[in-house]
């Protein structure tokens, strides 16, 4: 039996897991790009599917005492790069964040990507992902491999004594060949910093 697009979408999607993201494009054997959006659409309308962004959807889950649940900018951003099958790694205020160099929560959250760039809205937030080279992306763990990624976006000069002391506890907690290894792959401002001022005192 041959169903119409809206029924062959709203089939697929119910086998969906609740947090499941997901695209227009993987509906691409079921028929046009105009069909598929009108699909998702009312289903939106329905309230069965969320849209999170342009072309971007999720099956939210749903909370006894907070109700609807959505997925984090990170999580969207985790998805999509599984999805797209490439690497990513968060960049700049994010790194910082992560790493506790930083308290200020992102309204963008910047990551590098082994893909192609580009930025994605959601709501007053963006997901914007940066490409660059596979290299960049083979820092091992996720201490220093976050740590020198925020340090490139820093004045290393001005950096405050709160912030060195935080930056000697991330390297003493770091697994030394995995430091070694990322040293190596990380810009000479950075890797010349950290010799210079931290391991020395180590």
């Amino acid at each position: 039996m041959k169903y119409s697009t809206n029924h062959s979408i709203e089939l697929k999607i119910s086998r969906f897991k609740p947090g499941h993201v997901f695209l227009p494009s993987d509906f691409k054997e079921l028929g046009s790009s105009t069909a598929i959006r009108k699909a998702l659409s009312r289903l939106v309308e329905q309230g069965s599917v969320e849209r999170m962004g342009q072309g971007i959807y999720v099956i939210p889950k749903k909370d006894k005492v907070f109700g609807k649940v959505l997925p984090s900018l990170e999580q969207l951003a985790e998805a999509l790069a599984k999805k797209e099958h490439v690497k990513i790694k968060p960049s700049g205020q994010n790194a910082l964040n992560k790493v506790g160099l930083s308290t200020q929560v992102p309204m963008r959250l910047v990551f590098l990507t082994t893909g192609n760039s580009k930025r994605i809205q959601i709501g007053k937030n963006a997901i914007i992902f940066k490409s660059t080279t596979a290299k960049k992306l083979s820092m091992k763990g996720d201490i220093t491999s976050l740590l020198f990624l925020g340090l490139e976006e820093l004045n290393l000069h001005k950096l405050s004594q709160t912030q060195m002391d935080r930056i000697m506890e991330l390297l003493k907690q770091e697994n030394p060949e995995n430091l070694k290894y990322n040293l190596r792959l990380t810009p000479a401002k950075v890797s010349d910093f950290v010799v210079k001022n931290l391991l020395k005192s180590a």
